[in-house]
């Protein structure tokens, strides 16, 4: 497939609570990628919050994100992604997934993450681990105090948050082994960032 998804939003003096319709399916190809790319910035006192569903990538597919934000010190987002492992006969079949995301405060690169994965050595992996968790949610935060923040994170046994380098935004991951449960985390630390920016749930 050639399937291209292209989001580019800018947001001034605005708060946003975006989600996605469904589940993001990426389906099978010998050669094509499948390319979301997506474009944000957030100027004076913006606030984004953007909570995808999960991306399933089918057997043999291939998938190229390339994301971009660009926030001013006085705006907040919460961003998080979801990998499942496919399909429910599915696991973790794709071929070939390329990450690339870039986040800027005050027109200053603040943290970068470039990755390339392959089904097969996501699947080793896990099983070299011996986990039963194979779903996994991405955060990336920024709120008005990050010190505050990942000290409540950490309180609620949320350990696997830290800082980026010059602690302008705070990564995370969980991971579960049933998507309700997930989510169900999702959503407790979506409450806390929204009680840390001051905003009702």
């Amino acid at each position: 497939p050639k399937d291209k998804i292209r989001t580019s939003l800018i947001l001034d003096n605005s708060n946003l609570i975006l989600t996605t319709e469904s589940a993001t399916k990426i389906y099978p190809s010998k050669k094509e990628f499948g390319i979301n790319k997506i474009d944000l910035q957030l100027l004076n006192n913006s606030n984004l919050e953007f909570i995808n569903d999960e991306l399933i990538l089918y057997k043999d597919s291939r998938y190229i994100q390339f994301f971009n934000l660009k926030s001013d010190e006085n705006s907040t987002f919460f961003y998080t992604d979801i990998l499942s492992r496919g399909r429910s006969f599915e696991n973790f079949d794709f071929s070939k997934m390329m990450i690339k995301n870039r986040f800027y405060c005050d027109e200053k690169l603040e943290y970068i993450e470039k990755f390339e994965i392959v089904g097969d050595e996501l699947k080793d992996y896990i099983n070299r681990k011996n986990s039963e968790n194979f779903i996994f949610a991405k955060f990336y935060i920024k709120t008005k105090n990050n010190e505050e923040f990942i000290n409540t994170i950490h309180k609620s046994a949320f350990e696997s948050f830290s800082f980026s380098q010059n602690k302008k935004i705070i990564i995370g991951v969980i991971s579960s082994y049933n998507m309700g449960d997930l989510k169900s985390k999702i959503m407790h630390i979506w409450k806390i960032y929204r009680s840390n920016i001051n905003k009702k749930e």
